[in-house]
Formats: structure tokens, C-alpha cells, sequence
């Protein structure tokens, strides 16, 4: 990332007043020249007021309302828009309750300097990366869900479910983002996908990943089930491409 690039951080919300005034102070102070816009999509408990607070007084601080719970995805999606219209270098995603560390993002952003690299994904699953306060249950679903799409993909990811990351915005504007609808945990694999098929190239920089302290989960079983569906149909599209494509070059 070369010295001057404008830097957006995108937080989708819904219901975390607790959370996000922690998660603001943090970012602040470990990455003071990145911009900050809220993604909330309608929450009850006032967290879209909140942010707007702080849009009043800090000029780096944005509130992109939507209304209703729309889904993660949707959420960086519009995130992501509003930021290439607005000609932004860089765009991170970052969740709003603490697991994702404001203080690992210096390198993320630093693993970008390379030229070569398209998008980079802040990993539990290399050396070094951890998790912190996660019961056994969640790391075994992670580090099984993460296994599962290294093997039925082919790709190297460790950790292409994360959702702390950090993309060109060249790499998004080549991505034909209306064809994007996953959720979830989907998402961020969609999103790897799409990069890695386009012949981007994406490194994974080690977190420590923390259980939030505030708040509830959004976890479901809607969201599994969508993940599963789909890696699955991706993997199967792409053996059977890898099949004609070994039985076109041995007829040649």
C-alpha cells in the first residue's frame, strides 16, 4: 500500500451499542488515518444514532442506514460501494464487537505494500493466529468448515472464512459485485473465490481472533447450512471443470 492511499474501514451493525464505542477508540488510535463507516441496518437498541454522533463532530466517521436487518453480506456489499464511489484505495472489513483487533490492522495494511497482492485475510488458522475465549465446539465447526474448503475448492486459503480483511479496491471494482448474495460466513469464502478464480492472488497475515464480551452472536444454523450448500456446489463446479479440462488435453 503505498504512502497517501485513502483507507476505508467498513463495520456492518445491528444491535451493538455496547460494542462499537470500544471498537471506535481502538481503531482510532492503532490506524488514525483510515476512514470509518457504519453499515447499520436499522438496530433497535440505536447504535446507527450513535455513530452519527460521532460523524458530527469527527470527519472520518460515516453512517451508511439501511433499513431493516439485511444480512452481512448486503451490508459490505453497500459498504464497498459507497467506498469506490467515493475513490477510496483501500477497503477493510472489520466486525463491530471486538473480535477482530483494530491493533492487527497496521499489518494487514502493511502486507498490501506488496504490489502483488490483491487482498489479505487477517487468519486464525496460520502460525501465529489464534483465538481467544472461543468454546471448543466453535473453533472445531471453524477449523473443520475451513478444512473442508481447502480440500472441495483446491484453494490455499487457511482461514477463507474470516471476515477480517483488507481488499484493493481495484481488486472490487473487478469483481462483479450484483452477482454477489452470499451471507455470512459465505461471504468472505464467495469473496476469496471470486479472487482467487479471477487469478487475483490473496496472503493471510496471523490474528488473535477474540470472542466478543458485548452482545449476541449472529451465528445460525441458516448460515452453516448456506456455507455448506454452497462450498459444496462451488467445489463440484470446479472438479468438473478440472475434469474436462484433463480429458480436452488428453484428446489434443
Amino acid at each position: 500500500m503505498s504512502r497517501g492511499s485513502r483507507v476505508l474501514v467498513v463495520t456492518p451493525t445491528y444491535d451493538e451499542r455496547d460494542s462499537l464505542p470500544v471498537t471506535y477508540e481502538r481503531l482510532r488510535k492503532a490506524v488514525p488515518d483510515a476512514d470509518f463507516l457504519v453499515v447499520d441496518d436499522g438496530s433497535p437498541d440505536g447504535t446507527g444514532e450513535i455513530a452519527d454522533g460521532w460523524a458530527e463532530t469527527d470527519d472520518a466517521v460515516h453512517v451508511l442506514h439501511r433499513s431493516g436487518k439485511q444480512g452481512l453480506g448486503t451490508a459490505y456489499i453497500a459498504g464497498f460501494r459507497w467506498a469506490l464511489e467515493r475513490g477510496y484505495d483501500v477497503v477493510v472489513e472489520m466486525d463491530a464487537d471486538g473480535s477482530h483487533r483494530p491493533e492487527d490492522l497496521p499489518r494487514l495494511l502493511a502486507a498490501l505494500e506488496d504490489p502483488a497482492v490483491d487482498g489479505v485475510v487477517g487468519s486464525r488458522w496460520v502460525p501465529g493466529g489464534r483465538v481467544v475465549n472461543w468454546p471448543v465446539h466453535r473453533e472445531v465447526l471453524s477449523r473443520g468448515a475451513n478444512t473442508y474448503t481447502r480440500l472441495a475448492m483446491g484453494i490455499g486459503v487457511h482461514d477463507a472464512t474470516g471476515g477480517f480483511r483488507a481488499y484493493r479496491a481495484a481488486t472490487l471494482k473487478a469483481i462483479d459485485l450484483d452477482t454477489v448474495s452470499s451471507q455470512g460466513y459465505c461471504f468472505q469464502v464467495d469473496m476469496t473465490w471470486r479472487i482467487l478464480r479471477s487469478g487475483g492472488r490473496i496472503v493471510e497475515v496471523p490474528i488473535t481472533f477474540v470472542e466478543r464480551e458485548a452482545g449476541t452472536s449472529k451465528m445460525s444454523g441458516n448460515i452453516v447450512g448456506e456455507a455448506l450448500v454452497n462450498v459444496t456446489r462451488w467445489g463440484a463446479e470446479h472438479r468438473l471443470e478440472q475434469l474436462r479440462a484433463l480429458v480436452g488435453g488428453r484428446r489434443a
